[in-house]
């Protein structure tokens, strides 16, 4: 017996339709998302990027804000993410900080890539060692921020994540 997809789909073709819809008004490049927890969703979101001047302005990550702003929580556990295109990198990372719990996506990066969107540089390069990346990577003063996470570490009324 199969599984029947067609919930999946349904959220799918909403994230699709953001990510046209805000595409054609100007609001930034082709890519929508939608958080959803149980059958409702939470959170919806689209590339924001041009039109806000913040490159973190992904549609899956604007989901993510918009859902744990309504929710007013910062863990978005038993939740589900339905993107118009495979994550990038950042914005999985977002999904995973956000305990998202499961990931549905449309076109995937060599799609985006065909569009001119190529992640794939940022793939490679977040899976070399840190002296070897592109982009220089040094760390400084150590020590010193470590005093902060012995702080973290003592403080009684930290909320923890």
């Amino acid at each position: 017996m199969g599984f029947d997809h067609t919930v999946d789909e349904t959220y799918l073709r909403e994230a699709i339709r953001l990510s046209r819809e805000k595409m054609d008004a100007g609001e930034g490049g082709p890519f929508g998302a939608v958080v959803v927890r149980g059958d409702e969703v939470i959170g919806r979101g689209w590339n924001r990027v041009t039109s806000t001047c913040d490159p973190t302005a992904h549609a899956e990550i604007t989901a993510i804000r918009e859902a744990c702003s309504r929710l007013e929580t910062f863990s978005l556990e038993g939740c589900r993410i339905y993107s118009s295109c495979e994550p990038c990198p950042m914005c999985f990372a977002a999904i995973l900080w956000a305990r998202i719990g499961s990931v549905f996506y449309a076109a995937s990066c060599e799609d985006a890539a065909a569009a001119g969107f190529d992640d794939r540089k940022f793939y490679q390069e977040i899976c070399k060692a840190v002296e070897q990346r592109e982009t220089p990577v040094r760390q400084l003063l150590r020590d010193e921020a470590n005093l902060v996470f012995d702080a973290w570490r003592a403080k009684p009324d930290k909320v923890a994540y």
